[in-house]
């Protein structure tokens, strides 16, 4: 049985894209483009919100710092995830900080005139309400896996989501290219023991490393390790 991926998967890219050509149109009026070096904030915990961001070139990671300062990495957007619009529907600050994988470029909406398109454009409301409330389901079924599954069930579960984060058209295999730092700190664990596991799942030829990029070799079995999350 493969685990249902989708159940891990925040689907923001599909907010813009439901709407109308026509409420599309409109959206598309606010945009300003903005691009990020790899390594920038893209904004961080406790700042206040300036508006939404919708991210079209690069990968970001959204995270918190543990008591202990280690991040703890809860998810990887790609591009066509919208992100950064859950403290401005429920006017707080940021929860979390964000920050570029790779250089990024990023459409931005202002706050003012974020306020501006959820009069014109109703259904963009309702359709960021329903997807914040699946992004609560995505981050318990995170926190779940986390505090109950073993370390080598969360790699390969992890693994498999990253596949599908880090998926091109344009490249016969998808390469992973995560630093080390931040899949352990993902799969909520020490580098050392990634470094470990890894080295494992090679000889089980279930992935391999090409320079630090990581490609899946068997999904299969690496669902069959997860086993069933219900």
């Amino acid at each position: 049985m493969q685990i249902d991926l989708d159940k891990f998967n925040f689907q923001s890219d599909k907010i813009f894209t439901s709407l109308t050509t026509e409420e599309q149109s409109i959206v598309s009026i606010y945009f300003e483009q903005l691009t990020f070096k790899k390594n920038k904030l893209i904004f961080y915990e406790d700042g206040i919100p300036t508006g939404v961001f919708l991210l079209t070139k690069g990968r970001a990671k959204i995270f918190k710092i543990g008591a202990d300062g280690r991040e703890q990495i809860f998810y990887v957007y790609k591009s066509g995830d919208l992100l950064g619009y859950h403290p401005l529907l429920c006017d707080e600050n940021y929860e979390d900080s964000c920050e570029a994988l790779e250089d990024c470029a990023l459409l931005f909406i202002r706050k003012s005139n974020f306020d501006k398109l959820l009069t014109q454009v109703p259904r963009l409301k309702l359709l960021l309400i329903q997807n914040m409330g699946h992004e609560f389901g995505v981050l318990v079924n995170i926190i779940t896996v986390l505090a109950h599954r073993t370390l080598r069930e969360r790699l390969a579960l992890f693994l498999l989501i990253l596949e599908q984060r880090y998926q091109e058209t344009n490249q016969s295999k998808t390469k992973i290219q995560l630093p080390r730092a931040d899949l352990a700190n993902i799969i909520g664990t020490a580098r050392e023991s990634l470094g470990r596991l890894l080295k494992e799942f090679r000889e089980e030829n279930l992935i391999e490393v090409q320079k630090r990029a990581i490609i899946l070799k068997d999904t299969q079995k690496l669902h069959q390790i997860v086993k069933y999350l219900g």
